[in-house]
């Protein structure tokens, strides 16, 4: 199997590393915006690099991954559709609807895969968790409390390209809510401060977000998150049930003390990023699409999911934008599919 991969950034450097290595894949061409980055990476594993898009599709490959800045996405997916090649691409399809519905449509037109980079559905506190709601451990579920927390602030030139901390950093949340309960949600509540670095006000942006989801069987769930967490990377997900109650994402490198006398310490080593917490997951999606690819497996992630993930975060920023609750229903892409 021969694979091209579009961007040769950090994630896109990670995904290159683990397919380079993968069983199946005999070869890999590699491409970037900045044709040096992808030379070295190429001559690094020992791969091919290209000089641009054009030749990833003229030279024949047997499927794509998409790593280039989200701008990008949506008209790589359409190409590789209309090319009959299945794609694996970095979330988000676009950063609006009518992007995003317009490659959806060119994949399904063109009858080829597109699987999306939600990794905590290869996570396996997620992965976990669901099988404890799924299985009835908890009981009737009523809450759920979902956190993102990166413990430095992005550069300020990139911000106003990343579709807010919303559409950029929740939509992870929102994603695996869907996936981890198997609900959809019905309504959304939303905040936003901007109180932190002049920087996210300058891109209309804010530092720091708050949500209030009702899922479509009364569930609530509280979803915040923030640039600014000093004490390291935090991203956690409590689920609370009339029977049981369970975490994802507490081990001994959680950054978080507590103020009780018997507690436990705080971690020596806390996480300090998402390519080092979710390692292990990003490498599974991606064996995952090469399953996919090879007829050996379902589609984990299709782009009708991710449009979902989207919508929420479009509802959140429509209510934190006008301070108001705000419907699903309110938001195009509707008719969601059955959460497998």
């Amino acid at each position: 199997m021969r694979i091209g991969v579009i961007g040769t950034g950090r994630i896109g450097t990670i995904h290159a590393n683990t397919l380079s290595r993968h069983r199946d894949v005999g070869s890999l061409i590699l491409t970037d915006a900045d044709a040096a980055r992808a030379q070295e990476l190429a001559h690094r594993l020992g791969e091919t690099a290209a000089p641009g898009v054009e030749e990833i599709f003229r030279w024949g490959v047997d499927a794509v991954v998409i790593t280039t800045a989200t701008s990008a996405h949506a008209e790589l997916i359409g190409r590789a559709a209309r090319s009959g090649l299945p794609v694996f691409c970095e979330k988000p399809i676009a950063l609006d609807l009518p992007g995003s519905l317009t490659a959806i449509a060119e994949v399904e037109a063109a009858g080829t895969v597109l699987q999306m980079g939600f990794q905590r559905r290869f996570d396996a506190g997620y992965t976990g968790a669901r099988e404890a709601v799924r299985s009835g451990r908890l009981g009737r579920l009523h809450t759920v409390r979902a956190l993102t927390s990166d413990q430095a602030p992005p550069d300020a030139a990139w911000l106003p390209l990343s579709g807010g901390l919303y559409r950029d950093t929740l939509i992870h949340d929102f994603d695996v809510l869907r996936w981890v309960t198997g609900r959809e949600v019905t309504d959304v509540y939303a905040a936003g401060s901007d109180a932190g670095p002049r920087m996210f006000r300058e891109a209309g942006d804010v530092d720091t977000a708050a949500a209030l989801l009702t899922l479509d069987d009364g569930t609530l769930a509280t979803l915040t998150a923030t640039r600014m967490n000093g004490a390291g990377y935090d991203v956690r997900m409590e689920l609370a049930g009339e029977r049981d109650q369970i975490v994802v994402g507490l081990d001994d490198r959680t950054p978080i003390a507590s103020t009780e006398p018997t507690g436990p310490p705080a971690a020596d080593k806390p996480w300090t990023g998402f390519l080092e917490r979710f390692g292990p997951a990003y490498e599974a999606e991606l064996n995952a699409f090469v399953e996919v690819v090879r007829g050996e497996r379902a589609n984990p992630c299709d782009g009708r999911e991710a449009l979902q993930a989207l919508r929420i975060a479009e509802a959140c920023e429509l209510s934190r934008r006008e301070r108001r609750p705000v419907h699903l229903a309110e938001i195009a892409g509707g008719s969601p599919p059955v959460v497998a």
